[in-house]
């Protein structure tokens, strides 16, 4: 009898520990990085609600209104730049954020925005 010979197929212990290994680091940092990117959004939204005043101080009372309802800690109404172009106000921010990966390695994000 002739048998016949099939060559196993699958991932080894080695290249699994790999793997999981960088699914469990991507998965950490993901999890830092998410709540950065919902305060931006947070941040975006008062922003253009901020926008609905007339005077840069009565913008700036708007975005501190809606900031403490939205908890937002990285801007305050001071950082906001407020401009008009034409008739319209304009209400701009930029800020960065810096998340601690391993010993003296730093993931840093820039958010940036206006209203619309």
């Amino acid at each position: 009898m002739v048998s016949s010979r099939h060559s196993q197929r699958g991932v080894s212990f080695l290249g699994l520990v790999f793997w999981g290994a960088t699914l469990a680091m991507i998965g950490v940092v993901s999890a830092q990085v998410f709540p950065t990117y919902v305060e931006y959004l947070a941040v975006e939204k008062a922003v253009n609600k901020a926008k609905e005043g007339q005077t840069p101080a009565e913008v700036r009372v708007i975005f501190d209104k809606a900031a403490q309802i939205d908890n937002i800690k990285s801007v305050s109404a001071k950082d906001i730049e407020v401009t008009k172009e034409g008739d319209k106000v304009v209400v701009s921010f930029a800020y960065s954020r810096e998340i601690h990966l391993a010993g003296p390695a730093y993931l840093t994000l820039k958010y940036e925005g206006r209203s619309k």
